[in-house]
């Protein structure tokens, strides 16, 4: 009895020493892990959960990071379509999705790993930027080249296990002593757009004051005749008004008419040079011939 429960000790104690030496029977797996049991060389059994599993004793245990892993990558000068180069740095968010099928790919672990992400993502990179304009990788499209480039980086490491979030390039910069060319050649581009929408501009302009022109000739022609046409009917009514006035009393009217000359004539300080017979004094006359205080009639 006793020897037995040594026995069983002693197994115990071996099993917990395989375990810790990686060659079960025992496999602990923590939350960030993945692990594989290979016998022989060969995988037995494929861990993706966190917890305790149970295996034959002497199984060899290879664990992989289950985390998302960041991998940056060399400066590399790259042609652009524009026959520009620029010099870029880039780097990848990855992780293993299939620990079995990244085991058989990279053997020899993450080093060969990172070289093939590495190698892939680079010509992704260099695809996509090649068949851009500098303008478009620094400013116009950078958010869809990046987009583009994830993609295809993606797709292209899938079939090694490897899942693959994101591309980013960190840098973009000029080689040395190309600066200068490419500023002016910026420059120069920058000037010509700048004459044509000053001409573009000046065109409009010209055509928008010759239409403002050519419509207020057109309303003042309108407002003018309409004017005349209002003035004609206030002739016409002013003078059937007068007309129909005189009609009534021809002889009061021709009175008031001369009255009103006489007011607007004569004046403190005018002096006037006329005949007595003249038509202006014909009101005067005509009361001097009435009995008016001038007549014969009076004077006795």
């Amino acid at each position: 009895m006793r020897f037995g429960l040594l026995l069983l000790l002693a197994l115990l104690i071996l099993a917990l020493a395989l375990s810790i030496a990686g060659m079960g029977p025992f496999i602990v797996t923590r939350e960030d892990q993945f692990k594989i049991a290979l016998f022989l060389g060969d995988p037995t059994a494929v861990i993706t959960q966190p917890g305790i599993d149970v295996t034959v004793p002497f199984v060899e245990t290879r664990t992989f990071d289950s985390r998302w892993q960041h991998l940056g990558s060399e400066r590399k000068e790259i042609p652009t379509s524009d026959q520009e180069r620029i010099v870029i740095d880039s780097y990848v968010v990855w992780r293993i999705a299939d620990p079995l099928l990244f085991y058989k790919k990279f053997p020899t672990g993450m080093t060969e790993a990172e070289t093939q992400i590495n190698q892939q993502v680079r010509g992704k990179v260099r695809e996509v930027i090649g068949r851009r304009t500098l303008a478009e990788v620094l400013k116009d499209a950078r958010a869809e080249i990046m987009s583009e480039i994830t993609a295809k980086s993606a797709g292209a490491v899938k079939g090694f296990g490897i899942e693959l979030n994101d591309v980013r390039i960190n840098r973009t910069e000029l080689p040395r002593g190309a600066e200068e060319n490419v500023f002016a050649r910026m420059r120069a581009e920058r000037d010509r757009l700048a004459r044509k929408y000053r001409a573009e501009g000046e065109e409009q302009a010209r055509r928008i004051r010759a239409e403002a022109d050519r419509e207020a000739r057109v309303v003042v022609a309108e407002a003018r005749g309409q004017a005349e046409i209002e003035r004609g009917k206030g002739d016409a009514e002013a003078a059937r008004i007068y007309a129909e006035a005189y009609s009534r009393d021809a002889e009061f009217y021709a009175f008031l008419r001369g009255l009103e000359a006489y007011r607007k004539t004569l004046g403190a300080g005018t002096t006037m040079v006329l005949s007595p017979d003249h038509e202006f004094f014909r009101l005067l006359s005509r009361g001097s011939d009435r009995g008016g205080p001038g007549s014969a009639e009076s004077s006795e």
